[in-house]
């Protein structure tokens, strides 16, 4: 039953991926009635939540677009950066919204972002201690026992971040179309593609929660052979 629901997750991620990018792909040769680019967007919508101490820049790369709470930045890829398309604008205006979670306090954001040291040493350590725990199941269980509170810190990690990334999103649509950003004919292509990206973290978070599961199976498994 596990192999069947793992093969599942991942024919859903893979579409969820391919849907993702088709969109973007798609919304990105379409332009905003307003003209704007991702930077005028993303500056915008800073100021109208009355936040001055985010700069927005750019940053290489392809769909690399993230705020930085560090350094208060909002770094948007050179594909969103300077194209006044409707999905620059969506993603732009996501990564404010995450910026005006910083400034409101968001719940979600703040526990999120106090478990960022724990899962960093988590993912840095878990593939070997679940390597190590499962060569050594029957003689040291104690150690997949490790690895398995390691895997549930990430796991715990992406259920944490969905709430994150829907509220982003939800205000970014919000303010698109209260500040007049997008029009009635592209602000349905702006809330479709901030939705198909918020599938891929719903995808990635089932997909964690059935691993854990897995592993947990495993060791209980190894315990009654006993």
């Amino acid at each position: 039953m596990y192999w069947i629901l793992f093969i599942a997750i991942a024919l859903i991620s893979y579409a969820v991926q391919a849907n993702l990018q088709s969109k973007f792909k798609k919304y990105s040769s379409v332009p905003l009635v307003s003209g704007m680019t991702g930077r005028e967007v993303a500056e915008k919508m800073l100021r109208d939540n009355g936040i001055y101490n985010v700069t927005v820049i750019s940053t290489s790369g392809h769909l690399t677009d993230h705020y930085n709470p560090a350094n208060n930045t909002v770094n948007l890829s050179e594909s969103v950066y300077n194209s006044n398309s409707v999905a620059a604008a969506a993603v732009a205006a996501h990564e404010c919204g995450h910026a005006v979670q910083h400034a409101v306090a968001y719940a979600p954001l703040k526990m999120r972002s106090a478990l960022v040291p724990v899962v960093s040493f988590a993912s840095q350590w878990v593939s070997w201690v679940l390597l190590a725990g499962i060569l050594t199941l029957q003689t040291f269980p104690e150690l997949m026992l490790g690895g398995i509170v390691l895997f549930a810190m990430t796991t715990l990690f992406s259920f944490v971040t969905l709430p994150v990334e829907i509220d982003a999103s939800r205000r970014a649509t919000a303010w698109l179309q209260s500040a007049g950003i997008t029009s009635n004919r592209d602000h349905s292509m702006a809330v479709s593609a901030l939705r198909s990206a918020a599938y891929t973290y719903v995808v990635a978070a089932l997909s964690s929660l059935a691993t854990l599961i897995y592993y947990v199976l495993m060791f209980m498994g190894s315990q009654r052979d006993e």
